[in-house]
């Protein structure tokens, strides 16, 4: 079998690692960093302890088929899973609250009924049907296979089944989520829940397709998960010990700076000591700017394969220590909205980027003790999205990002009473910190695969026009997210193993 090296250890890297070692091959990770994980990190300090990067997980499925195909224990069993319920409390901007239930639908529609008004629910529910028709319709082809080499059906072609509606004399379709929302839910609030999933990935809803429509759908279908005694660092954890346990061989603080090719297919890595490494595959799971700087400058993306996705969004965080133990029956998640939703758009995607002064915050409170130092305290996270700084160099200062962060401080006291009386510390992280973690320049987020648009918000595919040179991650095929990375190393490890051929597992 084949001596295979792969360049980073997220948790898409470390999945194919996983996969390609229990196919026999011989599997070194390279990465630059002092741990593995990528996004999936840590922050600790006087006891406390913060995830920097995804606090729920969506579809834990596709974790579960890693830990099926890699081994004996089930994720279960090397991780303590657990659905949050209520699966999000959302605060709008006229005050109205509602919590919604964990992967129940009909628990859903009653709660928008009670909360919102009769008939709120019935919109919803009506939504989340035609959700899952186009989750259907796109789950195989964007989420489970290769790309196609016909990529551009997918580009062309909306599968989401908008409702119909006469305007004008004239019968027209929503073609964005913004229209869908407008159109088939006809209510600011229930538009402000359904463009805030859009919006956690970075999208602009007033951009996206309909078809982005299986976000929402993917929470309520599914459910939202967190992994307690530890929080999803934990599930990074999870998935390296596996890979130890299947002999893949890690190599920290060992950067990549160039790949070897001989006769147009890979030979190898070169380190940044000048040492090269043989490999008789190469897999990557670095941004593509960093990938093109490896293969020489030059693109290793096919002729005609999809550009590679460009996001101007990232995240800022706000890690809180908090004196007072966490309330009984307070809700993992709040979602606290903007206070004017089209501002808040035109100040992230508008020709002047910022932060909105009142932006939608989303506020974690996970009940687990291992993040506190005793039950008297509290760890909070709180998060916006906000433009990724690009190649500017007078983009936010440090100044600016501290400014941005009391504004979410102040928007999170609607989630959490008195929260300032209770503030012992609090950490600022910024696109520069992402950046850190994840080797992104620009510390931007990649979004989760969608069809229509055209192709805009497709990922170009694993396989590249280097022979033997694969990628996987965020920044490939099928995109960002958890459950995407998981996807990504099942398809490379597949394109590996079993060639062009590889049409996806049945």
């Amino acid at each position: 079998m084949a001596r295979i090296a792969v360049i980073g250890a997220g948790t898409g890297a470390m999945a194919a690692a996983a996969r390609l070692a229990v196919a026999g091959h011989r599997v070194v990770v390279y990465e630059r960093a002092r741990t593995y994980g990528g996004a999936l990190g840590r922050f600790e300090r006087d006891g406390f302890s913060f995830d920097t990067g995804p606090g729920l997980l969506p579809l834990p499925a596709v974790w579960r088929d890693l830990f099926v195909k890699t081994g004996k224990q089930p994720l279960e069993s090397c991780v303590e899973l657990v659905q949050v319920d209520p699966s999000s409390r959302h605060v709008f901007a006229d005050g109205t609250e509602v919590s919604l239930p964990n992967a129940s639908r009909a628990g859903v529609v009653a709660a928008l009924d009670s909360a919102l008004g009769a008939g709120a629910g019935e919109r919803w529910g009506d939504f989340l049907v035609r959700a899952r028709e186009t989750w259907d319709r796109t789950r195989r082809p964007l989420l489970e296979e290769p790309l196609w080499p016909n990529w551009r059906v997918l580009a062309e072609r909306e599968p989401y089944p908008a409702v119909p509606h006469r305007r004008l004399l004239r019968t027209r379709r929503a073609g964005t989520l913004a229209e869908v929302a407008a159109r088939e839910l006809r209510d600011p609030r229930l538009a402000a829940l359904l463009e805030s999933h859009a919006l956690a990935y970075g999208l602009d809803p007033r951009t996206a397709p309909a078809n982005a429509a299986v976000l929402p759908y993917m929470e309520y279908a599914f459910g939202m998960w967190y992994v307690r005694g530890g929080g999803l660092r934990e599930l990074a954890r999870a998935v390296y010990e596996r890979c130890l346990a299947r002999r893949v061989e890690f190599r920290f603080e060992a950067e990549v700076t160039g790949i070897v090719e001989k006769d147009g297919r890979v030979a190898g890595v070169e380190l940044g000591d000048g040492a090269v490494e043989e490999a008789g595959f190469v897999v990557s799971g670095v941004a593509p700017a960093v990938l093109d700087r490896l293969h020489g400058g030059s693109p290793v993306r096919t002729d005609g394969e999809v550009p590679a996705q460009r996001s101007g969004a990232s995240r800022l965080t706000v890690l809180l220590a908090l004196r007072g133990g966490r309330p009984g029956g307070t809700a993992h998640r709040t979602v606290v909205h903007a206070a004017d939703r089209a501002a808040e758009l035109d100040r992230l995607f508008g020709a002047a980027p910022g932060v909105a002064a009142r932006p939608t915050v989303t506020v974690l409170r996970p009940d687990d003790p291992a993040l506190v130092p005793d039950a008297d305290h509290e760890a909070v996270t709180l998060s916006a999205v906000v433009p990724a700084p690009g190649d500017a160099s007078d983009g936010p200062t440090p100044e600016v990002y501290a400014r941005w962060a009391e504004q979410l401080i102040d928007v999170a006291e609607r989630a959490v009473p008195g929260l300032r009386n209770r503030l012992l510390w609090h950490e600022v992280r910024t696109p520069a910190d992402v950046a850190a973690d994840t080797g992104v320049p620009d510390g931007a987020i990649p979004a989760p695969a969608l069809a229509g648009a055209a192709g805009r918000l497709l990922h170009a595919a694993n396989s590249t026009r280097t022979d033997g040179l694969f990628t996987v991650g965020g920044w490939s095929h099928p995109g960002g997210g958890l459950p995407h990375a998981g996807m990504s190393g099942a398809l490379v490890a597949g394109l590996v193993v079993e060639g062009p051929e590889f049409r996806g597992s049945q």
